[in-house]
């Protein structure tokens, strides 16, 4: 089973390039993060052309989240299961034997910010969210955008950044308890030395130099790490025409325990 999650800041602007990659990757299952829609709004019929069924989570003008499968997804869930849910970042569906988790984790925007405040707090109610879907759904994938590059491994330039939003030491540690409940990083599992970005901003050619961040991700429960068989991050869709400033990163699972 292929399993991917993409960024593509804004869906009605990258549709073409996701129907494209959906067609040349033929993913299992695409997760999308910034689809910057309102659900009316949302391409269904255009992807369920391409063979994907949907489920999504939106909202105008910002954040967004989706799920396409190839198999009709099943037990969705859009937004928090307390309904309290202003912002459309959380998005959950069972495919298959596994339950998936698409979420686009609040940028923070400083760490002086009312937005870094609600960053940590969110991501708090994740984990407490996590720590209940992992007792009835042992085989989880988590992916997404997490905004927070895990360690100085996954920066261009540490000493730049610093302990800047995406890379404090605060947002670091929130993202180090949910490895805490049982998740583990598919990338790192396979590649615990390599510098590889999923994302590089849009300014100063930042893609051209190779100066990027790897803040998205796909973590999987500790019962799904013996399927890991490949992960990795697709640079070329970073080379379209208006692309996103995120690349798609994916993950393949063989034989499940």
């Amino acid at each position: 089973m292929k399993i991917a999650a993409w960024n593509v800041n804004s869906l009605k602007v990258r549709l073409p390039q996701v129907l494209d990659w959906l067609a040349a990757q033929q993913p299992d299952v695409l997760c999308l993060q910034e689809t910057k829609l309102t659900d009316a709004q949302f391409p269904a019929e255009a992807l369920r052309a391409a063979g994907y069924h949907g489920i999504f989570h939106g909202q105008p003008t910002y954040n967004g989240v989706a799920i396409l499968s190839r198999v009709a997804p099943t037990a969705p869930l859009c937004g928090w299961p307390d309904g309290n849910d202003n912002q459309a970042r959380l998005c959950a569906a069972s495919v298959g034997s596994l339950r998936v988790v698409s979420v686009y984790v609040p940028n923070g925007q400083s760490v002086a910010s009312d937005k870094y405040v609600y960053k940590l707090a969110w991501l708090a109610r994740l984990r407490a969210f996590l720590a209940d879907e992992l007792l009835r759904h042992p085989r989880l994938v988590l992916l997404g955008d997490f905004n927070i590059a895990p360690t100085d491994r996954d920066v261009y330039d540490p000493v730049a950044w610093g302990e800047e939003v995406l890379c404090s030491p605060a947002e670091r540690a929130a993202l180090a308890a949910l490895h805490e409940l049982g998740f583990h990083d598919s990338f790192r599992h396979l590649y615990p030395e390599a510098q590889a970005w999923s994302w590089w901003d849009y300014r100063a050619a930042m893609f051209r130099r190779d100066l990027g961040l790897r803040i998205d991700l796909i973590l999987v429960s500790t019962a799904l790490v013996p399927a890991i068989a490949a992960a990795g991050i697709d640079r070329e869709a970073r080379r379209a025409e208006r692309p996103s400033d995120h690349a798609p990163v994916w993950l393949e699972l063989g034989d499940l325990p």
